[in-house]
C-alpha cells in the first residue's frame, strides 16, 4: 500500500486526511525504520507493509467505533504505538495513554511524539496488571484497546479494569477470533463487560483477515482484578 493508496482507502471509510496528517504518517514511517535498526520494534519495515499492516490496520478500529465522540483512549501493550498513535493522527482531539512493559519502547514513543508534535499523549512504563490497580487510571478511560497482545481471555483481564463504566474495550485481532471469543466469554462477563459485536473484514490489496471485538463496560470490575503480574497469562479466566 502506497501513501496515496492509504489516503484513498481511508477516504472511502469517511476519514479524509489533510496534508499535515499525511506528513505525520510519512515521518512516523521514517522514525520507525530508523529506530528499528537499533531496537526490535517491528518485523515489517517496507513502506508497503507499514502503511497497510500497521497504519491502516490500526485505524480500522475507527471504522466500527465512532471516535469523534470519544475523549480518552488507553492502549495496552502498544509497542511501537499501534493502534493508538495512528488513531491520534487521524483524530487529533483524542487524549492518548499508552502503557508498555518495555522501557526502550517508551523511549521510542517519547521521541516519536516529539517528532510528530503530538499533544495530549502520555506514556507509562509499567505492567498492565499493576497499572490497572492504580487509582489514577483504573476505570478512567472511554476506550481501552489492544492489538495482538494476548489471547482474549488474558487481554480482558488486562484491559477491562482500565475502562470506565459506559466505555468500551476494543480488541484488535487477526483470524480465528471466534475461538478466542468463546474462550474469553467468562472473563468478559466476570470483569464487568458485555460482548457487543464482532466485525470481521479483510485488509485491502493483500486480503489478510482481521477482527474488531467490541465489548461494552456495563459494570465495575471486581476489585481483585487484575491479579498479580504474570497470573492472567499463567491462569487465564476460561
Amino acid at each position: 500500500m502506497t501513501p496515496e493508496q492509504f489516503a484513498s482507502e481511508l477516504e472511502k471509510k469517511g476519514i479524509d486526511l489533510q496534508e499535515n496528517q499525511l506528513q505525520q504518517f510519512a515521518t512516523y514511517f521514517k522514525v520507525l525504520v530508523e529506530w528499528n535498526e537499533k531496537m526490535n520494534l517491528t518485523a515489517l519495515t517496507s513502506q508497503t507493509d507499514v502503511y497497510l499492516k500497521h497504519f491502516y490496520d490500526s485505524i480500522s478500529a475507527a471504522f466500527y467505533v465512532d471516535l469523534s465522540k470519544v475523549d480518552s483512549i488507553c492502549d495496552v501493550g502498544a509497542g511501537a504505538g499501534f493502534p493508538s498513535i495512528p488513531l491520534k493522527i487521524c483524530y487529533p482531539h483524542l487524549h492518548i495513554t499508552i502503557v508498555d512493559s518495555l522501557k526502550k519502547r517508551i523511549g521510542f514513543l517519547n521521541h516519536l511524539a516529539s517528532e510528530l508534535d503530538l499533544q495530549h499523549v502520555s506514556f507509562y512504563h509499567d505492567r498492565a496488571e499493576i497499572f490497572g490497580r492504580n487509582k489514577l487510571h483504573r476505570e478512567k478511560y472511554d476506550i481501552v484497546t489492544a492489538r495482538a497482545v494476548a489471547r482474549m481471555s488474558v487481554l480482558t483481564e488486562l484491559c477491562m479494569p482500565l475502562c470506565k463504566k459506559g466505555g468500551k474495550f476494543v480488541a484488535m485481532k487477526g483470524a480465528q477470533a471466534d475461538d478466542e471469543i468463546d474462550k474469553g466469554t467468562r472473563a468478559i462477563t466476570l470483569l464487568g463487560g458485555e460482548l457487543k459485536e464482532t466485525h470481521t473484514f479483510t485488509l485491502p490489496f493483500e486480503q489478510g483477515e482481521r477482527s474488531i471485538i467490541v465489548v461494552d463496560k456495563v459494570k465495575e470490575t471486581p476489585k481483585k482484578f487484575p491479579r498479580k503480574p504474570g497470573t492472567p497469562n499463567k491462569e487465564p479466566i476460561e
